[in-house]
This record gives C-alpha cells, sequence and structure tokens, in this order.
C-alpha cells in the first residue's frame, strides 16, 4: 500500500484543532515542535547507588504496599532490586494506579529521589508494567510541549511519523549553500532535527538542555536567519517605494536654532543630519530616534518636521497620551508660531466645533504641523500632502495604528510618508539587530549640559515619615516634587481610589503646601490646567498615578516618592525618574516597597538603584524579562523567537545578519526558500 504524501492530511479534525493550538499545522511544523527537555531511560541505576535530587531510573518488585490516611490521603509502596529498597509515594492516585502496584508486580520506574522522613523516596514517578523483560531505549526519551487533552506519548508518536513523511518527501532537504556552513561549522538540518528529536544515550544532556549542542546551534541559526532576511528584505523593498524629497531649507532651520534657548549638543545634530539626509530621498524614511530620558528627541523632531512644512508637506505628530501630545503640542507652538506655521490639534476630548474646524484645516493643507494623539490616524482626518509622520513612543502603539496612520498619506501622488518612531526605551544592540533590522536606527548618547544627577534611594516603608519630612524641607526651600501612587494593573478604579485617599492624606499632612492629583480620567483641560498651575510653581506637591510617566517636563521638580516601587517595570520606574533633575538642584527620587515582594521585584529594585544609563537598565530588563514582555509583543505585532537566546546567541545573530546580505544580493532564490521554509504566510511581516 502507498502512504500519502503528508501525514497531516490523514488526521482526524479533532486531532488537528489540538495540534492547531500549539501552532502546528502542517508536517514540517510538527518536526520543528522541538523538545523542551530529555529524560534518560536507557540504562537502570541499581536502588543502593541513589542519591538525593537524582533524576534515575530503577526497576523492582513492588514488597509493600498500603493506602495512608495520615498526615494525608496516600499510596505508599516499597520498590526492591537485588540492591536495595526505596520508598514510592503517590498523593494523588486512582484504582487502577493502586491494582498495578499490587505486591509482586514488576515495575520500571522513572523519578526524582528525595530524601524523605525515614530514607530516600520518590514522589509520583512515571512507571511501566515489566513483567516481560523490557529492552531499554538506544536515544533520550523527548517531552514535548503539550496542552490539556493532547498526551505526550500521542505527539511523540505523531512527530516520529512525520519525521519518517518528511523524510520521504525531501522537506528538510539542504538548503543552504555548503560554502555557508562549511565557514560557519555548522550540521545538516535533516541530520540536526533527527538528532534533536531522537538523541542517542551518550550524548550530554546538559549540551541539550542548555542549547549549546551544534544541532541546536543550526536550528536558532536558521530561526536567526529567516527572520533577518525578512527584515532586511522590507529595508531593501521600502527603498523601491516612492516618498516625497524633501529637501534642506538652512535659512529656515536656522531661525529655529537661534529661537532656542539651548545649543544642540554634538549627539542631537549627528542625529539631525541623518534624518535631514534621509527625508530628502525619494524613497520612505523608516528611522527609529532612540535616546534616554532628557536626551533631547523633541527637538530634533521639530527640526526635521520643519524641513518637511519648508517643502509644503505636511507633518503628522503622534503621541500615546493626551499629556503627552500636550507637552509637544506647547513645543512645537512655542518653535513653530514666531515662523508663521498654523499648527492643529487633535484629540478624542475635543469638542464637536473644535474638531470639525481643526479637520478642515488639515484637509486644506493650511495646518502643517498636526499634533495629537491617536485621534489623528482616524478615518475622518484627511491630509492634503502628509509628508512626515513622526510618532513618540512608538511601541505603545498596535502595528494597525501606525499603518493607518502611514496610509494617510498614500492617496497622495507624493507617495509614501518619511516616518520617524522615537523611544525614550533604550533598545540593547540585540534587540535592535534583531527586531528592527528593517530600520535605520539613530541614537542620542548624551544628555544635554546641566542635567543634573538623579539620585535614587530605596526606602521600606515603615520609613515613611522620614520620607515626608523631606518632601516639607524640599517644598519650603522653593522646590517642587511629586507623589507617584502605586500601579494597580487590576484596576484603573482602584489605582483611583487610592491616588485620592493619597491625596487626602498628604492635604492633611501639609496644610501648609498646595497639593493637587492628576489621573488619566480627568479631561483635556483640567489635566492642562493642573500641569500649568505645577510648571508656574502654585502647585508644590503633585500627587499623580503614573500618567505622568513620559513627555513631564517642570524644571523646579527636584524630588519624587514612588508608592509600591516594587509593582513597577524597571522601563516605567526609569522613565519616572526622568521627570525630575531637569533644573539647577539635583534630583532625588526616593523608590518606597513594601515587604513582601517576589525575586523578579527585588532584581527590578537592585538594577534601578546601581544604574543610571538607559541603555544598560534596557540590557538588564531584557535579560529579567525576554524580548517578549520587553517589546510588549502584543502590542508590537513582532513575533517572537522560538529557539534562538538573543543574550546567549549574540555570535549567531551577528553570523545570520551578514549572511542574509549574501543570500539576498547573490543566492535570492535560496534566500525566498529559506522564508518559506521558516516563515510560511508569516514571512511578510508587516513593518511599520
Amino acid at each position: 500500500m502507498i502512504s500519502p504524501p503528508f501525514l497531516f492530511g490523514t488526521l482526524n479534525e479533532a486531532l488537528k484543532q489540538k495540534l492547531n493550538k500549539l501552532g502546528l499545522m502542517s508536517d514540517l511544523d510538527l518536526v520543528l515542535h522541538l523538545p523542551l527537555r530529555y529524560e534518560d531511560e536507557t540504562r537502570l541505576l541499581p536502588i543502593a547507588l541513589l542519591a538525593a535530587e537524582q533524576i534515575a531510573q530503577i526497576e523492582g518488585v513492588v514488597t509493600a504496599h498500603e493506602i495512608q490516611t495520615r498526615p494525608r490521603r496516600q499510596l505508599v509502596c516499597q520498590l526492591q532490586d537485588a540492591s536495595g529498597t526505596i520508598a514510592i509515594r503517590f498523593f494523588s492516585f486512582y484504582p487502577g494506579q493502586v491494582a498495578s502496584w499490587a505486591i509482586g508486580k514488576r515495575l520500571r520506574v522513572l523519578g526524582e529521589v528525595r530524601a524523605g522522613y525515614s530514607g530516600l523516596e520518590i514522589i509520583h514517578p512515571k512507571y511501566r508494567i515489566a513483567e516481560k523483560k523490557l529492552p531499554l531505549p538506544v536515544t533520550l526519551t523527548p517531552i514535548y510541549p503539550i496542552m490539556a487533552g493532547l498526551a505526550q506519548q500521542t505527539l511523540s508518536k505523531l512527530i516520529s511519523q512525520a519525521l519518517a513523511y518528511t523524510g520521504r518527501n525531501k522537506l528538510l532537504v539542504e538548503i543552504l549553500p555548503s560554502a555557508i556552513l562549511k565557514t560557519h561549522r555548522l550540521p545538516k538540518l535533516a541530520e540536526s532535527i533527527t538528532f534533536l528529536h531522537h538523541p542517542p544515550a551518550a550524548t550530554p544532556l546538559d549540551a541539550l538542555q542548555s542549547r549549546t549542542h551544534p544541532a541546536w546551534r543550526r536550528i536558532k541559526f536558521d530561526e536567526l536567519l529567516a527572520q533577518q532576511l525578512s527584515m532586511r528584505q522590507h529595508y531593501h523593498q521600502r527603498r523601491s517605494h516612492h516618498a516625497p524629497a524633501l529637501p534642506q531649507h538652512p535659512a529656515l532651520q536656522q531661525k529655529l536654532l537661534d529661537l532656542l534657548a539651548f545649543t544642540l549638543t554634538a549627539a542631537q545634530q549627528k542625529v539631525v543630519d541623518e534624518i535631514s539626509r534621509d527625508i530628502a530621498q525619494s524613497f520612505p524614511m523608516q528611522r527609529l530616534l532612540q535616546g534616554d530620558v532628557g536626551s533631547g528627541k523633541t527637538v530634533v523632531a521639530g527640526i526635521a518636521a520643519l524641513q518637511s512644512i519648508a517643502n509644503n508637506y505636511q507633518v503628522a505628530v503622534m503621541a500615546p497620551t493626551e499629556i503627552l501630545a500636550e507637552q509637544h503640542l506647547q513645543k512645537f507652538t512655542s518653535w513653530f508660531e514666531p515662523l508663521g506655521i498654523e499648527i492643529a490639534w487633535l484629540s478624542g476630548s475635543l469638542k464637536k466645533q473644535q474638531r470639525e474646524a481643526a479637520l478642515q484645516k488639515i484637509e486644506a493643507g493650511i495646518a502643517g504641523l498636526v499634533v495629537g494623539t491617536h485621534a489623528i490616524f482616524q478615518s475622518p482626518v484627511q491630509f492634503k500632502r502628509l509628508g512626515l509622520v513622526i510618532i513618540d513612543e512608538q511601541h505603545r502603539f498596535g502595528v494597525n495604528q501606525r499603518l493607518a496612520l502611514r496610509l494617510k498619506g498614500s492617496g497622495d501622488t507624493a507617495g509614501v510618508p518619511h516616518q520617524l518612531m522615537m523611544s525614550a526605551t533604550p533598545i540593547p544592540r540585540t534587540l535592535s539587530m534583531s527586531y528592527f533590522a528593517d530600520l535605520d536606527v539613530s541614537v542620542i548618547n548624551q544628555l544635554p549640559p546641566g542635567r543634573s544627577p538623579v539620585a535614587t534611594k530605596l526606602i521600606d516603608s515603615r520609613r515613611r515619615d522620614e520620607v515626608l519630612t523631606r518632601i516639607r524641607e524640599a517644598c519650603r526651600a522653593g522646590r517642587q516634587a511629586y507623589w507617584v501612587c502605586p500601579l494597580i494593573e487590576e484596576s484603573e478604579v482602584l489605582q483611583l481610589k487610592t491616588a485620592m485617599e493619597t491625596l487626602v492624606i498628604l492635604r492633611e499632612t501639609f496644610p501648609e503646601l498646595q497639593v493637587a492629583l492628576i489621573h488619566g480620567r480627568l479631561d483635556s483641560a483640567e489635566k492642562s490646567a493642573i500641569m500649568t498651575a505645577f510648571s508656574q510653581g502654585i502647585i508644590q506637591l503633585l500627587v499623580a498615578t503614573t500618567v505622568i510617566e513620559v513627555g513631564v517636563d517642570v524644571p523646579n521638580a527636584s524630588l519624587m516618592v514612588i508608592e509600591h516601587a516594587e509593582r513597577m517595570g524597571l522601563s516605567q520606574l526609569h522613565q519616572l525618574r526622568g521627570r525630575i533633575g531637569r533644573g539647577a538642584d539635583a534630583g532625588v527620587c526616593i523608590l518606597l516597597f513594601q515587604r513582601p515582594f517576589s525575586e523578579l521585584a527585588r532584581k527590578r529594585l537592585q538594577v534601578i538603584f546601581k544604574h543610571t544609563d538607559g541603555f544598560e537598565i534596557a540590557r538588564q530588563d531584557l535579560l529579567l524579562r525576554g524580548p517578549g514582555e520587553f517589546l510588549g509583543t502584543r502590542q508590537s505585532g513582532v513575533p517572537l523567537l522560538r529557539f534562538a537566546d538573543l543574550d546567549a546567541d549574540g555570535e549567531l545573530l551577528d553570523i545570520a545578519r551578514e549572511t542574509a546580505e549574501t543570500l539576498l544580493r547573490d543566492y535570492p532564490q535560496i534566500a525566498q526558500a529559506h522564508l518559506d521554509r521558516w516563515l510560511g504566510e508569516k514571512k511578510d511581516y508587516l513593518r511599520v
């Protein structure tokens, strides 16, 4: 009988649905579903040689069998071989198990040996009856990622069958040129996959578990190569699209620079030049501008915006929160109004009449600059000639939102608008190379002169009175302070309640001070009025939720207290801390923590206490959380790596990046075949 060409097509629908939930849609998916770990069932150990904390396989006869009820119900058995006896214990069991462990039964057992009250024991082992002489496997036993309703044994059998099918159908035929494999000492793909599913008994377990074995190295390289190919392919494709060429207007730029109360740093000037060259080209710029908190990204964006407006093209500036968008509006207004440039404001809180007036100015092209929140990319907004899109804190917007804004200009005969994305969350090198390989990246790695260092102090919440004394002293000396309320992820309502309670307490504690509260539920006008009063020094102490995390700039505020700092992420703590130390006085950030807290929270607090460099904090954050959490994958639309580890595999990433360029240049058909194999329909990442 001739077997069908593919295994997946022979499976029943119920099984297919379970496999689909694991992301397995084909034979190739099955064979690339690699083990999480391995068990060594290739040898038997004598009971007398067992040691605590060892995972071992033994075989023996049941010599005792008892269901105990104290201190809790449990099945306790004794298993004996020629060398000794060990206790086997089950806290959860059913009648079939009790029958399997009847006295006189011969069983093969695999589990972790532990030190019990009366000697060594194994709790809830994996076991099977060994009445007939069971042969020992010659390969290690793979343990796969599974889900409820899909047994490990079922999946293991399916993967073994799929391996046979893929071999017959040449699905794993070698694609990469032999010269590349030889140069980088990479084994063949089919051999690597087969090896990882069924490693020989002598294979060192630590090399498999740590994924440092050459077979794992090949898999990780292929995965990284597919990612790099996809990203670089998009990078090159972008240069085939048309965008408005926006040459520099030096005289107008100089007028803006003359209005500024400061001189650009060397790092800012370098980035200004990079962006200026990009938007003068006739293909779309897609540049990520990174800079630590307070490094001066906004003025760089302002100079780029002016270059677009000088060429009679509009600019859209989008920020994730109204407070940040309003801060941008104030800065751009102070810079652009003296130059005669009309600015439009768009946010969800605008009244209908104001909104209609703004929309008319935008559509007619009267407004050269449009500043706002996500309201900018909604369907009623029509630009006359959109030349540049600037997105602040770009990772906070979903892919579809960013795409919608870019498409606002795609109907124009001038083509796709240029795009500048800004982030105050520095992205570690390996992450940038891996997930942003389709972008050009600029970094402002220098703070403006005069920025005072911020001292960070970790203080137990039981020493709250000392903190209150520091606030009183700072405000009496003419300075201002923030009191940031705890982040309560479960409920915005609870967070607001806590903030309001804190406001009452602080007003009672400081009757001589003006204390106010700002939070996300206030309308735009109220937020603006409070921030203006705080900026003017009318309010001395501002109680806030994390709504002030980005964009707030009050130089006289030199003290910040963050309650329940153990609940917050590193990026958020660093962003909040960046709100102070912007004036003549050195900033002090007090992180109030409450015990007990998790080990992860302890590590986060240690990092933020020791480091002020945003790039080092970001690197530590990546180590603690992994790329998916760090990037906010759900929003960013970035596919996670399944096998490669960006921290451990930086060397492989370098090789993959270099190889991707070689394949795209010299072997485009091989590059496409590799993408098809590893990414399938996901190969056309939507990178915006």
